[in-house]
C-alpha cells in the first residue's frame, strides 16, 4: 500500500489561526477546557495569546483526562501519563469551549462531554480542534478547526510539545 506524501503545517501557525477564530466566542460566562494532553497544551498557549480578552471576560479554565470515560477503556487500558481532571469552577450554565489537538472519530469528545456533565449541566459545549484529520464515527464534529488534513486509517497525527513549549506535528504510520 502506498501512502500519499503529506506536508504537515506548522503547529505554531495553526495555533495563531485557532486563537483568532476563538476570540469572538469569548464572552462572560465562558470557560475553556483542555483535553489531556495536547488540548491542555493548546489551552495554556491560548490563555497567553488571548490574555486581555480572557481577563476582560473573566474566562475560567480547566482540564479533563477522559481515560476512564472512554468506550474503549477495556482495550486501551490506562495511559502512563494519566492525570486527574481539574475543573475548579461551576460548570452549571457555562458556555464551555472544549479544546482538543487532533479530532478523529469523536470518541474522545464524547468521553469529555460525559465527564463534563458529571460536574454539572453546561449551557453549551463548543468543540475546537487544532486539526480535523477525518474519520468521524459519531455525530460529533468540531465547530472550529485551524486545519483539515485527511489521513488514512493507518496514519496517526500527534501534537508534540518540546521542552521550550514549542508545538509541532508528527505523522506516524503503522502498517
Amino acid at each position: 500500500m502506498t501512502s500519499k506524501k503529506i506536508t504537515l503545517p506548522d503547529a505554531e501557525v495553526l495555533l495563531l489561526t485557532l486563537a483568532e477564530k476563538i476570540k469572538p466566542m469569548l464572552q462572560p460566562n465562558t470557560a475553556l477546557v483542555g483535553i489531556q494532553s495536547g488540548g491542555v497544551w493548546l489551552m495554556q498557549r491560548l490563555l497567553t495569546l488571548l490574555g486581555s480578552t480572557i481577563t476582560a471576560n473573566n474566562i475560567e479554565h480547566g482540564t479533563l483526562d477522559v481515560s476512564f470515560y472512554r468506550d474503549d477503556y477495556a482495550q486501551r487500558g490506562l495511559k502512563i501519563e494519566t492525570r486527574p481532571s481539574q475543573i475548579t469552577f461551576d460548570v452549571e450554565g457555562k458556555h464551555i469551549i472544549l479544546i482538543d489537538d487532533v479530532f478523529y472519530t469523536g470518541r474522545t469528545t464524547r468521553a469529555a462531554m460525559n465527564e463534563l456533565f458529571d460536574y454539572g449541566r453546561p449551557a453549551s459545549i463548543s468543540l475546537v480542534a487544532l486539526i480535523n484529520r477525518g474519520g468521524r464515527e459519531l455525530p460529533i464534529t468540531p465547530q472550529i478547526t485551524a486545519a483539515d488534513i485527511v489521513l488514512d486509517a493507518h496514519q496517526n497525527l500527534q501534537l508534540i510539545q518540546n521542552s521550550d513549549g514549542i508545538l509541532s506535528l508528527e505523522l506516524q504510520t503503522s502498517e
